[in-house]
């Protein structure tokens, strides 16, 4: 079984930043949400644990697991270039599916889905019936769900999105 979770709250989370590439650290709500998630996952004995590299999400690995954590940056969250640490509210509007969409130095939508199918084709060959935890982002939680599952029907990619320490599972048994 593969378990994928977004990482815990930050304080730009808290904030509505954009967090992108810029490294912060969980906040306490993070910190108790990861641990919420270790009770919830306490039983299952993980084979692999996959992280993106920044702090957040190889804290909320950490509290999870006590298993050895490979950091892979194939899941790392979107750069979204000049506006990361920018207020969304302070943002203009972008299409961030457009694959022309490059303004403010962000990165290509097509440059970020093919890292991640990259991660995920992997993942589903090599460790097909073991029981992966990965730990990343709520951009890349999107696109897991399109590999797993296709394509929104409603082009509606944001209802796509993990809020922060949910979980979700794919069965890689097949």
């Amino acid at each position: 079984m593969i378990y994928v979770v977004r990482h815990g709250q930050t304080d730009w989370n808290k904030e509505k930043r954009i967090a992108g590439r810029c490294d912060v650290p969980l906040n306490e709500t993070g910190i108790k949400q990861a641990q919420i998630v270790a009770d919830k996952l306490k039983n299952v004995k993980f084979d692999y644990v996959f992280s993106s590299p920044l702090q957040r999400t190889m804290q909320t690995a950490k509290i999870i697991t006590d298993c050895p954590i490979i950091a892979d940056d194939r899941i790392i969250e979107r750069s979204n270039g000049d506006l990361d640490g920018k207020l969304l509210k302070d943002v203009p509007a972008l299409d961030y599916n457009d694959p022309n969409e490059t303004r403010y130095n962000i990165e290509t939508i097509s440059s970020f889905r093919n890292r991640i199918q990259s991660f995920w084709e992997e993942i589903t060959e090599k460790y097909k019936g073991k029981n992966v935890l990965v730990v990343t982002h709520a951009g890349v939680t999107i696109y897991t769900k399109c590999f797993f599952e296709g394509e929104p029907k409603d082009g509606n990619y944001d209802a796509l999105k993990l809020q922060n320490c949910e979980i979700i599972t794919f069965d890689n048994s097949k």
